[in-house]
């Protein structure tokens, strides 16, 4: 395996990581889980607060709503299969962006 291949899977893993460790903890925090609800408020500071949450939080709560979706509304797999590439690029993303802060910060190599 490539070192960009490499590079670029520990990204993906790191992405979906912490999407799952922010969604858990607000979930445990606010005993209910975390949707792109939280957008619905209008204008107020809970909702700018509720934007970098959502920006890093995506990937998961997009793959818990497809797989849910799949099992409770019958969805078709091509949607499942879209929604999977969607959460997978976004996490790519994110833990990109994790990443070369942590490298910047100089936690990681």
């Amino acid at each position: 395996m490539s070192p960009d291949a490499l590079n670029s899977l520990f990204s993906l893993l790191i992405g979906f990581a912490l999407a799952g460790a922010l969604v858990s903890g607000y979930q445990t925090l606010v005993q209910r889980p975390a949707s792109f609800g939280l957008l619905e408020e209008g204008a107020a500071p809970r909702t700018f607060v509720a934007v970098p949450f959502l920006v890093f939080a995506a990937p998961f709560i997009i793959m818990r709503n497809t797989l849910q979706g799949r099992q409770v509304e019958r969805r078709r797999i091509e949607f499942v299969m879209m929604a999977t590439v969607l959460a997978g690029f976004w996490s790519l993303m994110s833990g990109t962006f994790v990443v070369m802060t942590l490298r910047a910060v100089g936690l990681l190599a």
